[in-house]
C-alpha cells in the first residue's frame, strides 16, 4: 500500500519490526554495560546519588522525597505521590553513572514543577495509551475476524494513542537529561573531564526511547495495513 506517496509492503514492515526489536534488546544491554563502566568512576564530591538528588531538589524548592527501590535501573519519578525512586545500584553509589541517572530523575521533577508542555501532553495521552496497549490489538483482531470494520478502527485509534505517547516521551526524556546535566554542572557533582562520561550514560538510555517510539510506529503501521486491507476486500 502507499503511505505518503511511498509504496510499502506488509512484509517490509514486519521485517523492520523484527530488526527494531533486536536493536532494542541490544540497546537495553548497552545501557547496563555503559552504567557498569561508569559506575566505577567516582563523582567529584564523593557523595551518594541519593544525597545529591535531595540537594538538587532542595536547591529548586521542591518537597519531593527520595527513597530506594528494588530492581536494576528501576529509577523513576512518580508524580502521583511526589517521590523519586532510585534503584539499589544507584541510591548509595557515588559514581558518575549513578549521579547522572539521579539528576535525570530530578529533571523530571522540574518538568512537572514548571508545567513543561510535553509532560502535560503525555499525562493527557496516558489513560488512552494504556487502554490502547491493553485492548487495542484485541479489538483490531476481533474486528477483522468478525468483519466488524468499525470495531477494528476504534481499536486502531486506541492503539495509535500508544504511539503518540511514545513519541511525546522522546522530548520529555531528552529534556530531562539536559536538565540533569545542568544540575550536575551547577552543583559541581562531576568534574569537567567526566562530563562526557555522564552524557554517555544518558545517551545510552535515550536510544531505548528512540527505538521504543520507532517500534510503536511500526506496530501501528502493521495494524493499519491489516485494517485497511480488510476494508478494501469488503
Amino acid at each position: 500500500m502507499r503511505i505518503l506517496g511511498v509504496y510499502v509492503r506488509y512484509e517490509t514492515v514486519m521485517l523492520a519490526l523484527i530488526v527494531v526489536f533486536i536493536l532494542s534488546m541490544i540497546a537495553q544491554g548497552k545501557v547496563r554495560r555503559v552504567f557498569n563502566r561508569y559506575n566505577a568512576i567516582p563523582g567529584s564530591r564523593n557523595i551518594p546519588a541519593s544525597q545529591a538528588a535531595r540537594e538538587m531538589l532542595l536547591d529548586n524548592g521542591s518537597d519531593v522525597s527520595v527513597h530506594a527501590v528494588q530492581g536494576t535501573l528501576t529509577d523513576h519519578y512518580d508524580p502521583r505521590n511526589g517521590t523519586v525512586g532510585l534503584s539499589t545500584d544507584v541510591y548509595d553509589s557515588t559514581s558518575v553513572a549513578a549521579l547522572a541517572i539521579a539528576a535525570h530523575e530530578i529533571g523530571h521533577v522540574l518538568q512537572y514543577q514548571e508545567n513543561y508542555a510535553p509532560i502535560r501532553w503525555r499525562t493527557v495521552i496516558l489513560p488512552t495509551a494504556n487502554l490502547g496497549a491493553t485492548i487495542g490489538p484485541y479489538m483490531i483482531l476481533i474486528g477483522l475476524f468478525m468483519n466488524l470494520y468499525p470495531l477494528a478502527v476504534i481499536g486502531l485509534v486506541l492503539y495509535g494513542a500508544m504511539f503518540l505517547f511514545q513519541l511525546v516521551t522522546l522530548p520529555v526524556e531528552l529534556n530531562a537529561s539536559a536538565r540533569g546535566m545542568e544540575l550536575l554542572d551547577r552543583g559541581g557533582y562531576i568534574d569537567y573531564a567526566n562530563r562526557t562520561d555522564a552524557q554517555k550514560v544518558l545517551s545510552a538510555a535515550a536510544w531505548t526511547y528512540v527505538l521504543a517510539a520507532l517500534g510503536s510506529l511500526l506496530s501501528f503501521l502493521r495494524f493499519f495495513m491489516l485494517v485497511n486491507g480488510n476494508r478494501r476486500r469488503n
